[in-house]
């Protein structure tokens, strides 16, 4: 009987899987990396932005923001599905830390003929971006750093939130039960990443159903896994970013203490600057887009300021 029912979820969360692709076809460019697919978007033309979304998420999220279009008239703006969102791979021979990310990023960017970039990274992705920024600092010319998770604390929700990433179990519930559970959250996991803020109408257009997938509740679950260790892996490197850095974080954030992450960033990285957005949350890329365009416009000339002091 149970197995029955496990069986019939499978079913359906697939199906509704296919369906949630052919509703949302890629919007971009899909580039081979290493054998790895990986779907960008490009917009507008001028020196290269950078985008990298947070954990859950994909291309979307700064799409429907009003962000590209926003930074598209002064940059040329790249965003990317991370593997394992959107409607990129994540293939299981490779653990997908900040490291591993950023260096597809990297090798990904060169096919394009990037070089020199301006980087945002929002919650996960600004975890992304400082690898990339740490492993390839002549790349990275300036960093925006948005509600990111840096220290390392006590999180058994994450830990909760890892399972579906664990091997045969994880499987199991990321194809049955996970899927129908996140759909009856949906609004409560929305409220708490929103909150004090209402989820904004334009958040309407993120492809939900996406998100819901048996693969990227995988990938997300994976992400979940990585957060505490890898968090503790670069806790001491910050000082190393030479580049200029914005950090930016809502002050009233529900998902991460921002005193004891972007507040303690900021005190280790020197040449840094934190924008604390007073009443916004963790979505402010969604809530606060034009506070979030000027720190993508404040780092930049700080790095233009720097590059003519050389």
């Amino acid at each position: 009987m149970a197995i029955g029912t496990l069986a019939a979820m499978a079913l359906v969360n697939r199906h509704l899987a296919k369906k949630a692709e052919r509703d949302n076809p890629a919007a971009g460019r899909i580039l081979n990396v290493n054998g790895v697919r990986l779907h960008f978007v490009e917009r507008g033309s001028g020196e290269p932005l950078i985008l990298l979304h947070g954990n859950g998420s994909m291309i979307e999220d700064f799409q429907s923001s009003g962000l590209i279009d926003l930074a598209a008239k002064q940059f040329r703006v790249i965003v990317f599905d991370r593997p394992g969102f959107g409607h990129s791979d994540r293939p299981r021979n490779v653990i997908w830390t900040p490291d591993a990310q950023a260096e597809l990023i990297k090798q990904a960017l060169a096919g394009l003929g990037v070089s020199n970039a301006v980087v945002l990274g929002h919650s996960w992705g600004a975890s992304v971006g400082v690898a990339l920024a740490l492993k390839f600092p002549d790349l990275v010319r300036g960093l925006v750093l948005a509600s990111g998770y840096y220290y390392p604390t006590a999180r058994p929700d994450v830990i909760a939130m890892g399972a579906p990433s664990l091997p045969l179990i994880g499987n199991i519930l990321s194809h049955t039960l996970s899927p129908m559970i996140s759909r009856a959250i949906w609004p409560l996991m929305m409220a708490k990443i929103f909150g004090p803020r209402s989820m904004p109408e334009k958040f309407a257009a993120f492809p939900k159903e996406m998100a819901l997938r048996p693969s990227q509740i995988r990938a997300s679950a994976a992400e979940s896994a990585l957060m505490i260790p890898d968090a503790f892996k670069l806790r001491n490197q910050y000082a190393n970013l030479k580049m200029p850095v914005v950090i930016i974080a809502g002050q009233d954030d529900h998902l991460i203490d921002i005193d004891t992450q972007s507040a303690r960033l900021h005190s280790d990285i020197p040449q840094s600057k934190f924008h604390r957005i007073a009443g916004h949350g963790h979505m402010i890329q969604q809530t606060a887009t034009d506070q979030v365009m000027s720190a993508i416009q404040d780092v930049t000339r700080s790095a233009s300021q720097l590059e003519a002091a050389e």
